[in-house]
């Protein structure tokens, strides 16, 4: 681990894009080059040689308790998008993008759209999902059908662990990777004994296992816990009896309005005045959504938009804010470098086959102007997950402008957070 201090000055828009607008259930975005958009160092062919276009899928929640996230990622596509057909597309073709709205958590609607994307619509490439339930369903389809298929956002060990494919990859950490960056801040500034409010499904699952075993791998327990159901509005029962248990902290796993709702509610309540309230992955979009009072507690961010001494991040940042009208989330770098990956992908095969791809994103690096972070990233062969940094730190009322809610105090290394490629639990077989 080490230090880093990424903490800066920035101006706040005039205004802010608004999470909650509806988006249309299926839209098609065709990106045309545009002046002032970023460079990105791998070379593409500059003329197009085919009037057919290059099809990228998105099969992501844009409704739900996911919508804010989903769009998010929404946005990372879409100027990924413009920046590869200004660089002359992908293998010399217009790449375009289909969208479609997964839900947040119904898994018969994700799998019946990607079905769709695949069958119907050609597409070349699949993303998604946020909801890791949902992610591991699609990866079933990609799967049979022989698709690449990158996973933006759905956080589940098993996407790149136990069910594990050669055509899947993904861009977000894994649970465990999570989990051991931030158990060392967690258990040194708050104590050992926690209590556990997780989301009833994959995510919180594996999330809260990996924090147990990275908990008493340092010395602490577990004193109780409760499941969630998705969507939960009322936490007063389960707040109620984490205040009974007695921990040193509180650790919340919900996600989107969930973890809004849960920490909203800590807050009138006053466990914060009795208890460390914290947890594993946190998001811009959560403490944007809360009141200053409850932007409290140590973190996970899987990326964040104030690193001042980090190149290209500036430029990224300031394309995001002419877009929407805002900062950057992780969410949207999550967007943004999935979508690079499929061009990238094709670029370094010279090929759409998906077996070509799949091998030369095997130990893959990503362009630092793509992967904005210290470190770099890339792609573990043998296993198909992105090895990034990790950021721990405090969430915060108010930093050095409007946006900026979370003060990073230490860059975890991705490699040091991920453990050996044998615990992963992969063992990727690839067609004959």
């Amino acid at each position: 681990m080490r230090k880093t201090d990424l903490s800066a000055p920035a101006e706040r828009p005039a205004t802010d894009a608004d999470p909650s607008v509806p988006l249309r259930r299926r839209t098609i975005v065709r990106a045309a080059a545009g002046a002032g958009l970023l460079q990105v160092a791998s070379p593409f062919i500059i003329t197009a040689r085919a009037a057919d276009t290059v099809k990228i899928g998105l099969d992501n929640p844009l409704t739900g308790t996911y919508a804010a996230v989903g769009k998010n990622e929404l946005i990372g596509c879409e100027l990924a998008l413009e920046q590869i057909n200004a660089k002359g597309g992908i293998l010399g073709r217009k790449a375009e993008l289909l969208v479609e709205d997964s839900t947040s958590g119904d898994a018969g609607t994700a799998v019946q759209k990607a079905r769709k994307l695949i069958d119907r619509d050609k597409v070349n490439f699949l993303l998604g999902n946020v909801n890791s339930a949902l992610a591991l369903a699609m990866a079933q389809v990609s799967n049979e059908k022989g698709v690449l298929h990158v996973v933006p956002g759905g956080h589940t060990d098993a996407v790149t662990g136990a069910s594990c494919h050669w055509n899947v990859f993904r861009v977000c950490n894994t649970t465990q990777m999570e989990a051991n960056a931030v158990t060392p801040a967690l258990i040194k500034d708050a104590g050992k004994k926690w209590y556990y409010i997780t989301p009833d499904y994959a995510f919180g699952h594996t999330l809260q296992a990996g924090l147990e075993k990275a908990c008493a791998k340092h010395g602490g327990t577990k004193v109780g816990g409760d499941l969630t159901p998705l969507g939960t509005t009322d936490f007063s029962s389960y707040l109620i009896k984490a205040q009974s248990a007695n921990p040193d902290v509180i650790v919340f796993l919900t996600q989107g309005d969930d973890m809004i709702n849960a920490l909203k509610q800590a807050v009138q309540f006053g466990l914060d005045k009795r208890f460390h309230l914290a947890g594993g992955q946190q998001e811009l979009e959560a403490l944007e959504g809360l009141p200053p009072e409850a932007r409290i507690g140590t973190w996970v961010f899987e990326w964040y938009w104030n690193q001042p001494n980090v190149p290209h991040v500036k430029e990224f940042v300031e394309a995001i804010k002419k877009k929407s009208g805002r900062v950057p989330t992780a969410r949207t770098w999550f967007g943004y470098a999935s979508t690079w990956t499929c061009a990238l992908a094709a670029n370094n095969a010279k090929s759409l086959e998906a077996v070509k791809m799949a091998k030369a994103l095997q130990d893959f690096h990503l362009p630092p102007e793509v992967a904005l972070m210290p470190d770099g990233a890339f792609f573990r062969a043998g296993q198909n997950q992105l090895i990034p940094n990790l950021y721990v730190g405090q969430a915060q009322a108010k930093g050095s402008a409007p946006d900026d809610l979370f003060k990073v105090t230490t860059v975890v290394k991705g490699v040091e957070a991920a453990g050996p490629l044998e615990e992963s639990g992969c063992k990727m077989t690839w067609p004959t």
